[in-house]
């Protein structure tokens, strides 16, 4: 017999308990305190011990169990094995404050031709913005599955549906991310965990070198601030949708990418130049 999806009841923010991965970075301090205010728990990871702790400081105080923070390296296998069995005993202790959402926002960026990149940024990119991910993620299920309902909220990028010069291997992850976020879905929807995707244009955050922002601005290509971003997060994060995908007119250039990418080609190829300039010219 063919399995169905399930009927997730959609929680509330204040009945939220959210691993939020990269959440020092622009985007994710930003959604951490609009979603602190609207009543979440904070489960805040990031690799700098001190910016977490600023983080903490700076959340509204949750009104039962205090925000948390794990300062490590999700590349680090044994690092994510210490976090999964630290959230595995305080499933066991206060299961009321065990995770029910998985925010995962961690990753890097690098505007360069990808000849000209080294095989080590190269993996960098990949381990950062993917591998890990995926490898948390799996870590995660079984805990997330142990919920009356779950989430998880895979973040993107345009990028992940247009290639574009000048962010090839970046293109590659959030390319990947995108099919890995649709596979679990399919695979999960017969489960209480729904699965999402959100996909931001630029946004103006320190992730960006000085040269990105300047082809930016030679472009004239929209950037979004780090709260209008966090805000539309939010807004998916409370709703039945599948994706969400901020700007126009990228979202038209996403759906005209999957209909007819020799026409998103060639108005890309008239930017090559420019693009060639300032990716060559090194971060």
């Amino acid at each position: 017999m063919a399995n169905h999806p399930v009927q997730i009841d959609q929680m509330n923010i204040d009945q939220m308990n959210i691993i939020l991965t990269g959440s020092c970075g622009g985007i994710g301090r930003e959604a951490a305190m609009q979603l602190s205010r609207r009543g979440a728990r904070i489960i805040a990871i990031g690799r700098d011990s001190d910016r977490l702790q600023q983080l903490l400081d700076t959340l509204e105080p949750h009104r039962s169990q205090p925000h948390q923070r794990f300062c490590l390296d999700l590349c680090n296998p044994q690092q994510r094995l210490q976090l999964i069995q630290k959230l595995n005993k305080q499933q066991l202790d206060q299961p009321q404050f065990s995770p029910n959402v998985l925010i995962n926002l961690a990753g890097i960026n690098q505007l360069a031709l990808f000849e000209q990149q080294t095989p080590t940024q190269i993996e960098q990119l990949i381990d950062i913005n993917l591998t890990a991910t995926l490898l948390l993620t799996h870590c995660l299920l079984p805990l997330l599955r142990q919920q009356a309902s779950a989430q998880i909220i895979n973040v993107g990028s345009t990028f992940g549906s247009i290639g574009y010069p000048g962010y090839v291997s970046y293109c590659t992850t959030k390319f990947a991310l995108r099919g890995f976020t649709e596979a679990l879905q399919r695979e999960l929807s017969d489960s209480v965990i729904r699965v999402q995707y959100f996909a931001p244009r630029a946004t103006k955050t320190p992730l960006n070198s000085r040269q990105a922002n300047q082809l930016n601005d030679q472009l004239h290509n929209a950037t979004d601030d780090p709260e209008t971003v966090a805000q539309s997060l939010l807004l998916l994060l409370t709703s039945n949708r599948s994706n969400r995908y901020l700007g126009w007119p990228e979202r038209l250039f996403v759906k005209l990418n999957a209909l007819f990418p020799a026409l998103v080609g060639g108005s890309i190829r008239k930017q090559l130049p420019l693009i060639k300039h300032y990716a060559g010219s090194g971060d």
